[in-house]
């Protein structure tokens, strides 16, 4: 890791892979898909949810109207009436006397944020008329809308967690390949999500969601536990993929056991499904997070304290180095330079 402000400024940690099949496929995709063949690390969206960044709330707005910006020019025949500043986005700490704990960010700009990406780049196996059409900097724009969506929405949460609840700022690490293969998860993979289930652990390495569309749990959580209609289920994607991405939790362990409320959830989620017809325990529903391993966190950053291990992250949020055993790969650039993007849309083939 280096600091993206200082490149001479770095640090390292170690993940142990679990023993299991599926961390054992995830290692050899890692280093076979990903490192051997250089694939470039997407930075622009890569660390989530880390209060005190470069990134601010201020740079993702400006970048999103940036994006916007490009595709209202476009011959797509498409606009996004939506100005994005940080009032708009966020409620401010003059609110907090006056807001539940969930009130963070202002749902109805941030869902039509997204539904606007839906709508732009359809999905993997489907992608909309107005992504085909699109020209290359115009379809790099769709891309992002869903990237800086995410990243705001979770950059708000914390921000609003420093100040209010600073024991569940969540931040995490969305380690991503642009043009990573993908492979057909198995029955045998599939055991983990009955093994870990929505558990999450400081230091936690998990299997990248790597395709489009709203689980089960996001309709739970996001639309209120509704009814599940044709129309509703026709959006619902459980997982068919893994690769050889991962994601990591930086944040406070939140598992069955320890959550109170995150027991209830998911309690309410198994009645929910019950309801509409689902079996909660049916693993190709892919309820829950298939957990790839562990970062040494003793060894690594000498504390299992997050708010140390943060304060060291917090400066070097920036992947320079992954070695796999002999395999490794560099990536000196960062999302601070100039030509990051360009760089981008030449691996993704738009440009030569």
């Amino acid at each position: 890791m280096q600091n993206p402000l200082d490149k001479k400024d770095k640090i390292n940690y170690t993940i142990i892979p679990n023993d299991t099949q599926l961390a054992k496929d995830w290692i050899a995709a890692l280093e076979q898909d990903v490192l051997q063949k250089s694939l470039h690390l997407e930075k622009n969206f890569c660390f989530l949810g880390f209060p005190d960044n470069p990134r601010s709330i201020q740079y993702i707005c400006n970048e999103l109207n940036r994006h916007c910006k490009q595709i209202n020019r476009s011959n797509i025949g498409y606009r996004i009436e939506e100005y994005f500043v940080p009032d708009a986005v966020m409620f401010d700490e003059t609110y907090d006397d006056v807001l539940d704990q969930d009130d963070v960010f202002k749902h109805d700009i941030m869902n039509r944020l997204h539904n606007h990406f839906e709508v732009l780049q359809g999905t993997v196996e489907n992608l909309s008329e107005y992504y085909t059409a699109a020209d290359v900097l115009t379809k790099y724009s769709i891309r992002q809308l869903n990237n800086l969506c995410h990243e705001l929405e979770s950059l708000c949460l914390s921000v609003k967690n420093k100040r209010r609840n600073p024991d569940w700022i969540r931040p995490s690490q969305i380690t991503t390949f642009l043009n990573a293969p993908r492979h057909l998860l198995t029955d045998e993979h599939r055991k983990g999500f009955a093994e870990n289930s929505y558990d999450r652990e400081l230091g936690g390495v998990y299997m990248h969601w790597c395709q489009i569309g709203k689980t089960l749990m996001e309709v739970y959580r996001d639309e209120h536990a509704p009814t599940l209609t044709d129309t509703v289920c026709d959006a619902i994607t459980h997982l068919q993929y893994y690769s050889g991405e991962f994601d990591i939790e930086w944040g406070n362990d939140v598992t069955y056991e320890n959550a109170p409320w995150h027991k209830n959830e998911i309690q309410g989620f198994n009645s929910w499904l019950f309801e509409n017809g689902f079996d909660p325990s049916n693993p190709k529903l892919s309820s829950g997070y298939l957990k790839l391993g562990q970062v040494d966190l003793i060894n690594s950053f000498g504390t299992t304290t997050k708010e140390e291990i943060w304060k060291i992250l917090s400066d070097h949020l920036d992947i320079c180095r992954i070695e796999v055993g002999d395999i490794s790969c560099d990536y000196d650039y960062t999302w601070t330079n100039i030509d990051h993007e360009v760089q981008q849309m030449k691996k993704l083939g738009y440009i030569e």
